[in-house]
Parts: structure tokens; sequence; C-alpha cells
């Protein structure tokens, strides 16, 4: 299993109070380790003769992964929630607060104190629908391996214990074996079925681009490594490339305000990719653009920090 980067779903330049390079610093170093730390962990996990690795060793592993997976899906969820006016709240999602907390104002004020709490400590503050009682809750996350955000259980053996002791003493191996043999699979499925008709997080979408398609950084990756030929074009614009300090390793960096000049010189016989800071615009106008002049264009999701995030080549942009 490979966990893939997802791109940033939140505009960093419209943020009011909190800068593109606090946001590209948090996408890069804390989600983006995260990222490729939980990579690394599931590959040596997935390489395990579990029939001969010691049980504290699977153990070890699986909590870590299990916190990482948490920290980027959490991370994936935070910068989902950026990008709109505070203030301003939908009439169907005031409506559901007021419900479940007595007014919009109280849900707020309750949200706040729970961050206050948290300050000189760490942790989450999520606000999190319950679909087993169809409520809103707000409650704090102390670290990142509480839960799966979003996982729907489906499957569980209680090792407190309370859930064996009076029957089987200390013998946990003994309480083990009868639970597996007590495992209602047909129930088991059922749930399984009803988890898999909820709806994955909604991707990005933009619709002005709807019929351009993308290629994610790990696929760039995959085509570089296998020695496929590939044209990369950085088309950050002007203004920020003239402060860019690094620059994707093989790609070039072109003007995308003259695109009708430099296109010429790409070869349609191999694919292209573009990308700009983001992955929100600029490559995919310029991408859009190569593809109508008959090139086979497409632009990377998530842009310049989705690739460096995942720890991707770059040199220095001289």
């Amino acid at each position: 299993m490979k966990y893939r980067i997802a791109p940033l779903f939140c505009r960093p330049w419209t943020l009011n109070g909190i800068s593109p390079r606090l946001i590209e610093s948090h996408y890069e170093h804390n989600y983006g380790a995260a990222l490729n730390r939980l990579n690394s962990v599931t590959n040596e996990l997935e390489a395990l003769d579990v029939k001969t690795t010691p049980a504290q060793v699977i153990s070890r592993l699986s909590r870590e992964q299990t916190t990482l997976l948490n920290s980027t899906l959490l991370h994936e969820l935070y910068f989902a929630s950026l990008g709109g006016d505070g203030r301003s709240l939908p009439d169907t999602i005031a409506s559901a607060l007021a419900r479940d907390f007595g007014s919009v104002d109280r849900w707020r004020h309750e949200f706040i104190a729970l961050a206050e709490a948290l300050t000189g400590d760490s942790g989450w503050i999520l606000l999190t629908c319950v679909p087993r009682d169809g409520r809103l809750i707000n409650h704090s996350a102390s670290d990142h391996a509480e839960s799966i955000a979003g996982g729907i259980p489906i499957l569980a053996l209680d090792m407190y214990e309370h859930a064996y002791h009076i029957e089987y003493g200390a013998n946990t191996t003994a309480y083990i074996a009868a639970f597996m043999r007590n495992i209602h699979w047909e129930a088991v499925e059922a749930r399984y079925a009803d988890a898999i008709t909820v709806s994955r997080p909604r991707a990005l979408y933009q619709p002005e681009f709807k019929d351009v398609p993308s290629i994610t950084p790990e696929e760039v990756q995959e085509m570089l490594s296998s020695g496929q030929r590939v044209q990369i074009i950085d088309t950050r614009p002007r203004h920020y490339s003239t402060r860019a300090q690094d620059i994707v390793e093989g790609a070039v960096w072109r003007d995308p305000e003259r695109i009708e000049e430099w296109m010429a010189s790409l070869s349609k016989d191999e694919p292209v990719v573009t990308f700009c800071v983001y992955g929100f615009h600029i490559g995919c106008q310029s991408a859009a653009a190569l593809r109508k002049a008959g090139f086979d264009a497409r632009y990377m999701a998530g842009g310049h920090y989705a690739w460096k995030a995942i720890k991707g080549p770059v040199k220095l942009f001289e």
C-alpha cells in the first residue's frame, strides 16, 4: 500500500491572517513528513514475516502506522477547513449546530474553550458527526492515534480486562482464540456493505478545468524512475519564480504569460507535465493551452509544494 499526497485544498494566498509561508511550511514539513514516514512504516510492516516476527515488533509498527495515518487524515481535514468566511454559516450547518449545541454562538464558545484548554499542550479539536446518533459533537484528541478519522469500525475485539477476566483470568490467549471462533462474519459483511456506501471526503474540484487531465506527483516520479521521457514545465508565475529558491529536478521554467512563444520548442511525441505553485490555476491553464495546440499535456495536482512534500528531488533555481 502506497499512500498518496493530497493537493492543498485551500488557496494559501487568500487566507486572512495566515500567511502562505505558514501553510507551505505546515504542508511540506509536517504533513509531508508524516506521509513519507507512513509509507516507510507501511512498507516495513508489509515486509514482515508475521509468523516469525515477535508480537511486540508487529504491535509497535502497527501503532506507529495508525498514528501516522491519522496524522495525515487530520492534516488533510485541517487544510480543507480553511479558505472561507468563518463568520458566515450556510443555513444547513447553522441549523445543525443550533440543534445540537443550543445555538451557533454556544457551539463557537465551546469549540474555542476546548482549543484554549490545549494551550501549552498539543492535539486536535474536532467537530465530528456521529452517524449512529445523527448528531454533531465537539471533542479534543490529545494525540493522532485516538481514532482513525472518518473510520467506521466493523469488527471489534475488547482487550480490556473486564472483557475476559471473570471467565479466563489472565489467560488472554484462550480468550482471543474463543473470540476468533465466535466471529459473526455475516454481520461483519453486512457492516462492511454499509460502510462502503459512505462517500470518501470530497476531492478538490475545479469546474473550469474539469476537462483538463491531471497527474499526481507520485505518478510523475514513477515516470521518471522508469526512464520514460517526459517534458516537465514549471509554469509558476514570473513574480513568484523570481523569489523561488528551488525547482523540480528535470524541469525547466517557462513564463506562462508567453506560452505561445515557447510551446513550439516542445515535442508532440512526448508527454508534457505542467505545474505551478499549488496546482490551482496557472499549471491547469498552461496544460489546457498546450492540449488545445495538440500536445499530450497534463497538470501536476498539488503543484510544486506537493512535489516537495513527497520529497521529490529538487535543485537550486538559478
